[in-house]
């Protein structure tokens, strides 16, 4: 295993080397991003999701197959798709009413044919409906993010898809809507993550080297898409068990389960970083998804003030300790975090989660444009 790593806050290559469970931190060679992002896991971009191989290192080490697996920060999905891979059954419980939609089309079971023939025959009903769509009535953030035209693709994949489809094909049909209306707002190319404002004339485009304009079409988008998001569903059903997979759309801090769990693998959200329902803005405009970012643990727009870190403690607190109530003591749990601020000794203290291992890991590449070196901690933890 070779890691490069730049010197970070003074200290040699060496001792960094000392401080990081190298089992845990893989290299681009060894874990490119066509292995980090392998079939469902890639059916929408998501910022700071975990690796699924981080999940697969600690399914082996504390479950077994059979075993009920729980992730009360359910985000894009990647403990339920691994546990289900893995023969385990897995619940998941997200605020972010878009995380459960990812994640609830990630692990339903498809004809991965059937479910073709009927998005492509939507995508064509669409091209023919697009014409007769009316924008006048959307919302102003819609006008402001997406030309006319393109406007009008998504309004008419959205109607047709609608009102034809029947679940789950209507839930696949609407995350392909949701990664299209991401890829066609008038932006720029290399900004998709954060765009700031609308974008209307050409640029110079950091990302191709050359002048472009911003996308005015969503057509071309909602074919590319339909067609991978096909692709990495039959790869997903080629290893994916008959384990079962429950997705709550709930406030963790007080859902009930009515199911004892042997353990948990999560990766909370950081305080004050990301604000998840932003991200997907575009989601919840199109589809009316319920929008309960005021319920949302560390959210980014609560900031980082000494009174939003204690709710976020409190809040982080708050779901192990619900989450207890549903596992035996002993259970293991898994806490995948970047802790730099020191955070969660505290948090365990209050959770009753007694802290077995802190193990650290150098994250070679993650979702989203940083800079600098990136650490994680692996706090594996058990309950009382």
């Amino acid at each position: 295993m070779v890691l490069r790593l730049t010197r970070v806050g003074g200290k040699t290559q060496k001792a960094l080397y000392s401080e990081i469970a190298l089992d845990l931190s893989w290299s681009e060679n060894e874990l490119p991003q066509v292995q980090r992002t392998k079939h469902v896991h890639a059916l929408h971009p998501y910022l700071g999701k975990f690796i699924p191989q981080l999940v697969d290192v600690f399914l082996e080490r504390y479950f077994s197959p059979g075993d009920l697996v729980y992730d009360p920060f359910v985000g894009s999905g990647t403990t339920l798709v691994e546990a289900n891979a893995f023969g385990a059954s897995a619940i998941g419980c997200d605020i972010s009413a878009f995380n459960c939609l990812l994640t609830r089309v990630k692990t339903t079971s498809y004809s991965p044919a059937q479910l073709e023939l009927i998005l492509r025959g939507a995508l064509e009903l669409a091209r023919k409906t697009e014409e007769v769509v009316e924008i006048a009535g959307v919302s102003k953030w819609l006008r402001s993010w997406y030309a006319p035209q393109t406007l009008r693709e998504l309004l008419s994949y959205e109607c047709v898809t609608g009102a034809t489809l029947e679940n789950p094909a209507w839930d696949v049909a609407r995350v392909i809507l949701s990664r299209s209306a991401r890829s066609a707002r008038l932006t720029t190319h290399f900004d998709l993550d954060f765009p700031r404002k609308p974008i209307r004339k050409s640029y110079w485009c950091h990302k191709h080297r050359r002048t472009c304009s911003p996308v005015r079409e969503a057509s071309k988008f909602l074919r590319r898409y339909t067609t991978d998001t096909v692709r990495r569903i039959r790869a997903f059903a080629e290893i994916s068990t008959a384990a079962s997979v429950k997705v709550i759309h709930d406030d963790a801090r007080f859902v009930d389960l009515e199911a004892e769990v042997q353990g948990i693998i999560t990766s909370p959200p950081y305080p004050g970083l990301i604000d998840y329902h932003e991200q997907h803005r575009y989601a919840y405009e199109l589809l009316g998804l319920q929008d309960l970012r005021d319920l949302e643990i560390g959210a980014a727009n609560a900031g980082t003030s000494r009174r939003a870190i204690e709710g976020y403690v409190a809040g982080i607190a708050a779901v192990f300790n619900n989450s207890r109530r549903f596992m035996a003591s002993g259970a293991p749990v898994v806490i995948i975090v970047n802790d730099s601020r020191d955070l969660y000794p505290s948090i365990l203290e209050e959770a009753g989660l007694i802290l077995e291992d802190r193990l650290k890991r150098h994250v070679n590449r993650r979702t989203g444009r940083r800079a600098g070196e990136f650490f994680e901690d692996v706090l594996v933890c058990r309950t009382r």
